[in-house]
């Protein structure tokens, strides 16, 4: 069984924007999606709710202090360090799979 990480009472609820209310958000912030805040795309909540590259999500934070507060981030393409940390990771179970199936 697999747990959503959105369902964790410690996680605020994000979700992406559609283009229209992106372009709405950034036209009412007087700003350039480039001026947001950062969130990679391979952040576990950032593929949970299949956020891709160049998207735009909201994240909404509830509070019992401060009410409800809401956030923004331009979704950018994985580290480089992390893109090769899996193929190399891929790679090497590939070749055990291999080896394997030799024997």
């Amino acid at each position: 069984m697999k747990i959503r990480l959105q369902d964790h009472i410690l996680v605020p609820k994000h979700e992406v924007l559609s283009k229209e209310e992106a372009e709405e958000v950034l036209k009412t912030l007087g700003v350039k999606p480039e001026q947001l805040p950062k969130i990679r795309a391979d952040d576990p909540i950032a593929k949970e709710i299949g956020a891709k590259v160049g998207d735009i999500v909201r994240i909404i934070r509830e509070s019992p202090t401060a009410g409800k507060s809401i956030a923004y981030r331009l979704v950018i393409p994985p580290s480089i360090k992390t893109s090769k940390l899996v193929k190399e990771e891929k790679e090497e179970v590939e070749s055990e799979v291999e080896e394997e199936e030799e024997v």
